[in-house]
């Protein structure tokens, strides 16, 4: 009895042990992570912020929530005009840090092709981790410790999904926000390019958002999909931006350029343009088939498309999809890999990497990178300010 008894728990132990490994094969292929010990600030709301949102015409309301789960929250809500100089103070709770910034609520378009030589910066899917960002650009010279800009005139290309997955969206799109009108002090530029996670939230998809987001909406009095709708000051300011743009001859997009695309007649105006006008408009597929079905599709339109990865594509697709554009090599994120790593004879570099969380630990430890561009020369670049020549 005791001989079948110690089979059966060699067999439990054995299945179980093979399961594990499997496991942990799977999520070193996928170039996953375990997080552990959560640190419990990922919740603190008291100084959340600012929400801001317009009334009408000519008039805004800036909201923090205050308080705690002891006493209970509140709303600190003030009025302004839009005539007012006024200026937003956005809080992060895990080193309790801050940063203030002016709010000023002329967004215009951005450029879709730019030609200056200047050196490039990328990054991509940093996923609400504030810290994580702030700190690598630390690291690589494009802000200082006091977060001024220090790139000059460079281009710090942003290349989308900053939204979403973490706990810090707010502290991030702020963030971001701020450092366009730092950049553009020096001369530089900050180019915020829509990835599919940041359509989603203008969508009002809330699906990968965290749970806090649903707290911070209900103390507002609001609805999520308020957060980013068209009376959200950060909601209007995304809107304005691209999702495609040429800089020195690079493009860069969340996804990428599907053979569809390729084919059609569009520039990259053109792109840019059906998207905007369908940022508030979910995406569903319709009965007749046409290129502005292609541009926002969720499998192969610009923001989604991981063709690059999973398709069958030949060198010749590749080339003539970047080459439609004028451009030598394009850049994407969307797709997740182990490091920053260049495909198709450097003509696709992908750069969504496994960066690490604000508030927990992983397993196993991840680290960030990025891409440099300088002098006709591709980088990967480091958490720690390192590079590495592609």
């Amino acid at each position: 009895m005791k001989k079948r008894i110690l089979r059966y728990l060699k067999h439990i132990f054995g299945t179980i042990t093979v399961l594990v490994i499997t496991g942990i094969c799977a999520l070193l292929y996928l170039n996953g992570s375990l997080n552990y010990g959560q640190n419990s600030k990922s919740y603190d709301l008291s100084h959340e912020g600012p929400y801001v949102f317009y009334e009408n015409d000519s008039l805004l309301t800036i909201n923090y929530v205050k308080g705690n789960r002891h006493d209970g929250f509140y709303v600190d809500t003030k009025h302004h005009t839009l005539k007012q100089l006024i200026s937003g103070t956005c809080f992060f709770p895990l080193d309790s840090t801050s940063f203030t910034f002016p709010l000023k609520s002329n967004f215009q378009t951005p450029k879709a092709i730019y030609n200056d030589g200047n050196k490039i910066l990328a990054i991509s899917d940093i996923e609400s981790k504030y810290k994580t960002f702030r700190d690598f650009l630390i690291s690589n010279q494009v802000i200082d410790k006091e977060l001024n800009w220090t790139f000059g005139k460079g281009h710090l290309v942003l290349v989308g999904d900053f939204v979403d997955r973490g706990f810090s969206t707010t502290q991030v799109l702020w963030f971001i926000y701020k450092l366009e009108q730092e950049a553009k002090k020096h001369g530089g530029n900050v180019h915020f390019i829509l990835g599919n996670h940041e359509l989603k939230n203008l969508q009002g998809q809330y699906k990968s958002a965290e749970q806090k987001y649903y707290a911070i909406a209900s103390i507002l009095g609001k609805q999520q999909y308020n957060l980013y709708d068209q009376n959200s000051f950060l909601g209007k300011w995304m809107a304005s931006k691209n999702t495609i743009e040429l800089i020195n001859g690079i493009l860069f997009t969340h996804g990428g350029i599907h053979p569809e695309i390729t084919e059609s007649n569009l520039t990259l105006q053109d792109l840019n343009r059906i998207n905007r006008e369908n940022y508030y408009n979910r995406y569903f597929p319709k009965p007749e088939k046409n290129i502005i079905q292609t541009v926002l599709s969720t499998k192969k339109g610009i923001c989604w498309y991981r063709g690059y990865f999973r398709d069958n594509l030949s060198q010749e697709e590749v080339e003539k999809g970047i080459e439609k554009f004028n451009a030598k090599t394009i850049v994407v994120g969307h797709t997740i890999q182990s490091k920053v790593k260049k495909y198709y004879n450097g003509k696709v570099l992908a750069i969504d990497v496994k960066h690490p969380d604000d508030y927990s630990s992983s397993w196993p430890n991840k680290k960030s990178e990025g891409l440099l561009i300088e002098n006709n020369n591709f980088f990967r670049t480091f958490y720690n300010g390192t590079k590495e020549k592609l």
